[in-house]
């Protein structure tokens, strides 16, 4: 099915846009007068004077208003701008009233009552010609690209023409009739406004007046309710008893003001009975620990020196990993969220929403690799989200240019029609339809109207349809045409060639295009795929979030942003009220840089063996972090302040801005009262506390810096802001938006040409993008870097657990998928290890807290544990087959401290489970991978991150799939996929196998004397392979259909090393030098 719009496709390096119009059939419905501005009184086109101009009533700030609206509110209003206030001027051919005698302007005595002629002489004008220039300035014009086909853009983002031409975005010469428009070319510099210090910033159009005008009116009522009740409570109280006069018999409405003033959300502190032993055995283990290490380091073992030395390497390394994994969990708290407080702050029933807008980034790359079917639902489930439809804004970011996702997205915004009015109808979760019918539970329960079944079974025939549609393209797009693809008019696809096509962008659902069958509006569907060309260096997926940014800050500029891969879809329809109560919170939404909400996923077996779901992770580690400073960003659920990725400073108060010290930071606030803390506001952070709606930029930026007060803003010169934002003024102006929006005067077509201009691949040169603003570039792992650098600068993250999951996900099951996962993060960390960004290093001047630091140097070294594992993996083996030991017969009192060691590493997993919930299970699950993972996946990156960073040669693990015969619902954990990263586990285990035997066979032969000893070599051996057994039965599948060359290699290897070590094992005593040494004289 076409899509309901044409797609823009160009490129502003090649000075090319034109518009693909794939449905020729269907006409769009024209919007009215969209070549100029309209009244933002009454809605009417501004007009034009009769010199052939367009009316401009204030010469301040330009604030569009016809000349029928500027007459009457010169005669009937307050005689000035509802922007900036500024007293109206009196206009040639306008009525003089009080206060005009004033002014320095010459009369018009002839012409003072005949302005209604010439303004019906130019509205007659208007339809043949428009101009947008402002009175403050005169734009550049020049006629705007025009399009093909003469359609009109879907949504809010129309063309002006009905011609079809290819232009360029500079000047195309004249044409006998073409609507012109203005065009801001981003090679210029951006005119700088002079503009007086005494007034409102916000009148030369840096806040958004809409926006401040009605917090301000609701302001004004809030105070007002708050004066009336309070006196109604008087008037009860000092009645002698009775009801609340004006709040009924329960005083429902002074309820409802207390409660708007609660906060929106609380932290629930882990019980006292449980955090307290648990920090009581941290530090006795944190003791134990070191009396052990003094020990094995002063007591070696002579006879096995390399063995006890390595062992020793190994242990000390341990040691540090536990601090590094133990100590930033020190004071885990919970949260809980209050939405119906939400409700009454900021979405009262009845009244305009006052929430925030929402942008919502869904990345995909490959259709074949990510099923278009998967990220149809994920956005159906965006679409449907219970949100103001106008707040919403879902942005899908193809960066394979592929029109398999093309045509799957056009054919999701069709069926989102029927599905999004169903959902918000019947209250039904989730709202993803792929798991919603999939779900094994009554369906019947809490409905309540008739025509639910029906309407179910109806919707549930439309989505099987819909099912076969995208898998009739899937089908399609197996093959690839020689040709290429060609879409449905016949225009070849602007992104046949994936490596080098202009940006695109489609507009698939608008606030003012796409109703659904109720004929309700449907939140903003844009399909995005950025320019590529050779030669450009693109960072993958951190490019592409970049690129999403500046997209959307251009056409929509909503205040927050959330990102979710294309397989994770919204759970929970709640689940952006449930970030603005974090995000909107007047004590902590301003320094708050994102809320990252734990990750869930559908489809793992029920015992979850290659621990897929990270329970250990996402409800102990992260809660840990949120005690901090906040949990680290994981790449997806997570909701962003805008502001925070442009790369400004947070918003602090007086207790945030006390010197980092580690007391503080760790354990607590410092007592008040040094007077060294009111000297922090040095120039060289820039953190400064202002209320204003201007953005507080970071002063390493000096030059041009323009400062007129500390409490009001501060104001960075052209120079800076292009250096650091990007050749582009409606973007540079959309950061100055700290609540979002767009002007409302802002022509559509003019924002989808600058739309364009910010994807193409070489606007970030030279530019602070991904350096120090958005995704942060230098990894695999964007998102630690990105976290990192927020939390660097102050910013707080806020863990968020609903009772509900926000999200759930697929995740890869078989054990091939899952290393190759492992693998990529832990590459990611070992180039943030090697890279400027590091945490050992980076950020000391900034704010971050010392125990946040720990976590992140822990998620960045935590590969290199791979190096000590597999070393102390393969020990127990070699002190069987050479039947020496780690280890030198110890006393009772040193055999102490190896209990006590054992006995607090339990008792502090025990108590960790106990406060965060998690099953015992599932902790023994993650144990087992870490063993798993840290000898094949973290073994391979520390190499493969080396040759890569230091060398520059890099190296790809390629998997070959072996299918599976099984069906059923978990028939993918059996399939096996061939890769090398299977190697090293398996030698450990053949190794410590053939240990084990030979450990046995010396035991038997060497009399009941040596199987003391044995026991505890045999106990390490098979507490290495207990670890190792999820890989075994992986390995061997369902029905032991292991590869071949897997266990020829390992049998090999472990042949090839247990007879090497067997030959040069330096503890064999070499029986010549025995002999020779055993002669001796006569005097022997």
């Amino acid at each position: 099915m076409e899509a309901s719009s044409g797609m823009v496709a160009g490129s502003h390096n090649r000075n090319e846009l034109v518009r693909i119009r794939h449905d020729s059939s269907d006409s769009g419905k024209p919007l009215k007068n969209l070549n100029g501005q309209n009244c933002q009184i009454c809605g009417e086109n501004v007009g034009l004077t009769s010199t052939g101009d367009l009316f401009v009533a204030c010469n301040e700030c330009g604030y569009p208003v016809c000349r029928p609206c500027y007459e009457y509110e010169r005669k009937e209003g307050n005689q000035s701008c509802p922007q900036c206030k500024t007293r109206y001027k009196r206009h040639k051919g306008s009525a003089r009233v009080d206060g005009d005698d004033d002014e320095d302007d010459g009369d018009d005595i002839e012409n003072e009552f005949n302005y209604t002629k010439g303004n019906t002489k130019s509205r007659t004008q208007w339809d043949d010609d428009a101009d947008l220039s402002s009175s403050s300035r005169r734009d550049y014009q020049q006629p705007i690209p025009l399009l093909t086909n003469g359609q009109t853009m879907s949504g809010e983002i129309p063309t002006p023409d009905n011609q079809s031409v290819r232009t360029t975005s500079g000047p195309l010469g004249p044409s006998e009739k073409s609507h012109s428009l203005p065009y801001i070319d981003p090679r210029l510099p951006v005119p700088v406004r002079i503009v007086d210090p005494s007034k409102d910033l916000n009148s030369y159009g840096l806040g958004n007046v809409d926006w401040k005008e009605r917090v301000e009116g609701w302001k004004l009522k809030h105070e007002k309710n708050m004066v009336q009740m309070t006196g109604r409570y008087s008037e009860g109280k000092s009645g002698g008893g009775g009801d609340i006069e004006g709040t009924g018999s329960n005083g429902e409405e002074l309820q409802m003001v207390d409660d708007a003033r609660q906060p929106m959300s609380r932290i629930v502190p882990i019980p006292s009975s449980q955090l307290t032993p648990y920090r009581v055995v941290i530090v006795l283990r944190l003791i134990i620990l070191g009396f052990f290490l003094q020990y094995r380091v002063t007591h070696p073992v002579k006879d096995a020196y390399p063995l006890w030395l390595t062992s020793v390497i190994c242990e000390i390394w341990f040691a540090l990993s536990w601090i590094l994994d133990q100590f930033p969990k020190w004071s885990p708290i919970n949260r809980e969220t209050y939405l119906d407080r939400l409700a009454i702050r900021y979405d009262r029933e009845g009244e305009p929403s006052q929430l925030a807008p929402v942008d919502i980034f869904v990345s995909t790359v490959d259709p074949l690799k990510e099923p278009p079917l998967v990220t149809a639902n994920t956005v159906l489930s965006i679409l449907a989200v219970d949100y103001p439809v106008d707040k919403v804004s879902c942005y899908v970011s193809d960066d394979g240019s592929a029109m398999l996702t093309f045509e799957a997205l056009s054919e999701t915004a069709e069926f989102a029609k029927l599905w999004v009015p169903f959902c918000k109808k019947h209250n039904i979760e989730p709202r993803a339809p792929e798991f919603y019918f999939a779900q094994k539970i009554d369906y019947l329960k809490d409905k309540i109207q008739p025509s639910f079944v029906k309407e179910r079974r109806a919707m549930k025939r439309e989505y099987e349809e819909f099912k076969v549609r995208i898998n009739s393209y899937v089908a399609k797009a197996q093959k690839t045409p020689e040709e290429g693809w060609t879409m449905q008019d016949g225009t070849p696809w602007p992104g046949n060639n994936s490596r080098d096509h202009p940006g695109m962008i489609q507009v698939f659902l608008g606030h003012s295009g796409g109703l659904d069958t109720d004929g309700n509006e449907l939140p903003r569907l844009v399909y995005v795929s950025r320019e590529k060309r050779p030669g450009f260096q693109h960072h993958k997926k951190a490019g592409a979030m970049n690129a999403l940014i500046r997209v959307s800050a251009v056409l929509t500029n909503g205040a927050y942003l959330l990102n979710v891969d294309c397989d994770h879809y919204f759970n929970n329809c709640k689940a952006l009220k449930e970030a603005m109560c974090f995000m909107m919170d007047p004590a902590y939404g301003k320094k708050t840089c994102y809320v990252q909400f734990p990750q869930r996923f559908d489809g793992i077996d029920l015992h979850d063996r290659y621990a897929n779901r990270n329970i250990v992770f996402f409800d102990i580690n992260m809660k840990g972090h949120d005690g901090i400073q906040g949990p680290v960003y994981v790449g997806t659920g997570c909701c962003f302040n805008r502001q925070a990725l442009y790369g400004y400073d947070p918003v602090l108060t007086e207790e945030d801005l006390e010197p980092n010290v580690i007391v503080k930071s760790c354990w607590g606030s410092r007592k008040k009262g040094r007077g060294g803390n009111k000297k922090y506001g040095d120039k060289k952070r820039g953190v400064k506390r202002t209320e204003s709606t201007i953005p507080i930029f970071n002063m390493e930026d000096d030059e041009g810096v323009e400062g007129y007060d500390e409490e009001r803003s501060l104001l960075m010169s052209t120079k800076s802001l292009e250096k650091r934002f990007g050749q582009s003024p409606v973007f540079i102006a959309a950061t100055l938006y700290e609540q979002g929006g767009i002007p409302p005067a802002t022509n559509p077509a003019t924002l989808l040409k600058e739309a364009i201009h910010v994807i193409s691949c070489g606007y970030e040169d030279k530019t602070e993008w991904g350096k120090e603003i958005g995704w942060i570039y230098g990894s695999v792992t964007e998102d630690i870097l990105t976290g990192f650098k927020m939390h660097a600068r102050g910013w707080i993250s806020v863990y968020c657990m609903p009772p509900r999951p926000a999200f759930k996900g697929s995740a890869p099951i078989n054990l091939s998928d899952r290393l190759n996962q492992v693998l990529r993060w832990a590459l990611g960390s070992i180039e943030i290890f090697l890279s400027r960004h590091c945490p050992l290093w980076y950020g000391y001047n900034g704010r971050m807290r010392p125990l946040m630091r720990l976590a992140y140097i822990n998620t960045i070294v935590y590969p290199f544990t791979s190096l000590p594992l597999i070393a102390y993996c393969v020990l127990p083996a070699f002190c069987l087959i050479t039947n020496k030991f780690i280890i030198p017969e110890i006393s009772n009192f040193a055999s102490m401290w190896f209990i006590l060691l054992f006995i607090s590493i339990f008792t502090t997993s025990i108590l960790e489970l106990r406060w965060s919930g998690v099953g015992i299970e599932d902790w023994w699950r993650n144990e087992q991978f870490w063993v798993i993972g840290g000898t094949s996946a973290h073994l391979f990156a520390v190499f493969q991150g080396l040759l890569k960073v230091l060398a520059g040669i890099d190296t790809n693990f390629t998997v070959t799939s072996k299918a599976s015969d099984e069906d059923g619902d978990f028939a993918e954990l059996y399939v096996f996929k061939w890769t090398s990263l299977l190697i090293p586990p398996t030698t450990v285990l053949i190794v410590n196998l053939i240990g084990i035997v030979a450990g046995v066979s010396y035991a038997i032969n060497s009399g009941y004397q040596s199987w003391g000893p044995l026991f505890g070599k045999l106990f390490f051996a098979i507490w290495v392979i207990a670890h190792l057994y999820p890989f075994l039965k992986g390995l061997l599948g369902k029905s032991n259909r292991t590869p071949t060359i897997v266990i020829v290699w390992s049998i090999l290897l472990a042949s090839i090393f247990s007879l090497l070590w067997v030959r040069i094992d330096p503890f064999i005593k070499d029986p010549n030098k025995s002999s020779a040494n055993g002669q001796c004289g006569i005097n022997c």
